[in-house]
């Protein structure tokens, strides 16, 4: 099987927009759901609404893959499943390194929705010497003093950041001296890297702060629709992004 190193993904060569990437997991979580159900066939409608879009955006999303369903019949779960799966570099293994086994670290060490996605968890690493070769869902962890060895042995090219902000550009930047390419953070901090290195962050006291102004907002039209004012906002709205899509934070 292919290493994460040496074949990355044909999104960017075939010109699929970047919304449509950050689309194509809610697609196939959804298609991942109707498959364990022994769904075989679903319409753009259905699964539309399952992955929290509208369907004349999933058809044009799924155009980019030169999937396009036939009339009456819809789109071929399984086929579907494969055909993201490939495009998002799933059919792969991709050797990931976990940095800083903190509380959250830990817990992403034993989430275990990373094989099932093509992610295998190759080390765990932390700056902590008490914390190097105890366990964590079943890993020994290793010290920071590895780190590029460890990306060299397993040919990691994706790393996650789970350490305190004041650590994470530190860490950051020996990563991608080492050779990794992707970097996930969910360090509260902004991370600056070279071109040609990718970084997702994914910050869950943003999302809360930004459910906090949508709380505060429909409180506020709750009052005022008890005075007898229309709501300025349609329902649903609070759900949805600027362009009608539910914004996603990580895939369940």
């Amino acid at each position: 099987m292919a290493t994460g190193r040496t074949h990355r993904p044909a999104t960017r060569s075939r010109g699929i927009p970047e919304a449509t990437v950050a689309r194509l997991p809610l697609y196939l979580r959804a298609l991942t759901a109707l498959s364990e159900r022994s769904v075989p066939t679903v319409s753009s409608e259905e699964l539309a609404a399952a992955a929290g879009v509208n369907s004349a955006k999933l058809r044009k999303d799924f155009s980019y893959l030169g999937s396009y369903g036939t009339r009456g019949v819809g789109y071929d779960v399984e086929y579907l499943v494969y055909q993201i799966s490939r495009e998002l570099g799933l059919t792969q293994d991709w050797p990931v390194v976990i940095v800083g086994i903190g509380n959250l670290g830990a817990a992403l060490a034993n989430y275990g929705g990373f094989a099932s996605r093509g992610f295998r968890v190759a080390a765990l690493i932390d700056a902590d010497p008490a914390m190097a070769g105890k366990p964590v869902a079943g890993i020994p962890v290793r010290h920071t003093d590895e780190l590029e060895k460890i990306i060299e042995d397993n040919g990691v090219s994706i790393g996650v950041i789970a350490t305190p902000a004041g650590a994470a550009q530190q860490v950051c930047d020996r990563l991608v001296a080492a050779g990794v390419t992707s970097i996930l953070n969910f360090a509260p901090t902004v991370l600056t890297v070279p071109d040609g290195v990718d970084v997702r962050k994914v910050d869950l006291s943003i999302e809360l702060q930004i459910l906090a102004f949508h709380e505060q907002r429909k409180a506020g039209e709750e009052t005022a629709a008890g005075d007898g004012a229309v709501p300025a906002k349609r329902a649903g709205a609070a759900n949805q992004g600027p362009d009608g899509d539910v914004p996603a934070v990580m895939p369940a």
